[in-house]
């Protein structure tokens, strides 16, 4: 798995060890990257350290508020300082209320939906603005998020997230269309049900992962390995001729009909 060795990367979101996050994290850098990695708050720190100091190269922490843009910009003047460029991006944060994820779609409050539609959709862009710059003083990057199908079909308990994910996804095309002149690809990858902190807060969560069982052509959900090897893919260079697309993993369940 060389694909990746040489590069600097950043990684944002990392919560704990069953994040997608640091499972591509940890992908990338038996894959070869030197990473970044950053958490959300101070309630983090540890547990990112503690999951840092297990990869193969040391990597640079910054913790990164993505709802605020001064610490954005931070985030970017530490990664310049330390590597002096970019290679790939990594923007696995999303977040939604426990409110607006149980009660019905059509209660979503105002101020959750600008919550959930900023932290999950518009912090794409903003450290997408923050990394073209380092990148293209490498010739070009590889920017990948995660979403979910649920910003295509109605999921149980998904509501607000699902809209907000539907706003990722237009960004990340609009993204490639945008940076496609600076050699810098945007993709997400749509992973299946996977157990992780962010999962912890649907109401009848086992229940979808049955469903995905009982219904995709593999019988079977994914899990974060498969996420994070179809992740080194599309930000290495076997994947430069790949932008603006939504790779599905997720067992093959979002092409059965019945």
């Amino acid at each position: 798995m060389g694909d990746l060795a040489g590069t600097n990367g950043l990684v944002v979101g990392i919560a704990n060890k069953r994040s997608l996050a640091w499972a591509i994290a940890k992908a990338a850098d038996a894959a070869g990257a030197t990473l970044t990695l950053t958490y959300a708050s101070e309630r983090f720190a540890d547990n990112a350290g503690a999951l840092a100091d297990t990869l193969s190269r040391p990597a640079q922490l910054v913790p990164c508020d993505v709802s605020q843009d001064e610490q954005i910009d931070g985030l970017f003047e530490a990664v310049r300082a330390k590597h002096g460029g970019l290679d790939f991006l990594v923007h696995g944060v999303a977040f939604a209320s426990r409110e607006s994820l149980s009660s019905p779609f059509a209660q979503t409050t105002r101020p959750d939906f600008i919550q959930a539609l900023d932290v999950s959709a518009y912090s794409l862009i903003a450290l997408a603005r923050g990394a073209t710059p380092l990148m293209e003083t490498r010739g070009g990057g590889s920017i990948l998020t995660l979403t979910y199908l649920g910003s295509d079909r109605v999921f149980p308990n998904y509501n607000v997230m699902g809209v907000a994910k539907a706003a990722l996804e237009a960004s990340v095309r609009y993204l490639a269309s945008d940076l496609g002149s600076s050699n810098i690809r945007a993709n997400a990858i749509s992973a299946g049900p996977i157990k992780t902190l962010s999962a912890s807060g649907i109401s009848g969560f086992t229940k979808i992962l049955q469903h995905y069982r009982d219904r995709a052509p593999l019988g079977r959900t994914v899990d974060s390995s498969e996420v994070a090897d179809a992740a080194t893919f599309l930000l290495g260079p076997s994947s430069r001729g790949v932008t603006g697309e939504v790779l599905m993993v997720d067992a093959g369940y979002s092409i059965s009909g019945m």
